[in-house]
């Protein structure tokens, strides 16, 4: 089943994103390469690709896990919430409809 995973980042918290995002990609690829991956982004702290020093507000993953459990154990593990980039994880099912 696929499970949405939102996190919200600590204010202030884009240097430590920073610092951490290549460990963070690196568990994202490995679920692009087993297929499991829907989705994944930042969000951004403003209107914008790019936004600079406002940073970003969160991140939100779509993918696919054997249960709800397996999904939160997932998210707890990510390097931005071991490292304080992210104050809160929020693990839901996901159902696709469109496209």
């Amino acid at each position: 089943m696929l499970y949405a995973i939102y996190c919200a980042d600590h204010a202030g918290s884009l240097p430590l994103r920073q610092q951490t995002r290549p460990a963070h990609l690196e568990r994202l690829r490995a679920l692009q390469a087993e297929g499991r991956l829907l989705l994944a982004g930042p969000l951004p702290a403003v209107d914008s690709d790019d936004p600079g020093e406002a940073g970003f507000t969160g991140s939100l993953i779509v993918a696919e896990f054997a249960s709800l459990e397996a999904a939160r154990t997932w998210a707890e593990a990510d390097p931005y919430r071991h490292a304080g980039v992210y104050a809160q994880v929020t693990v839901t099912p996901f159902k696709k409809v469109f496209p």
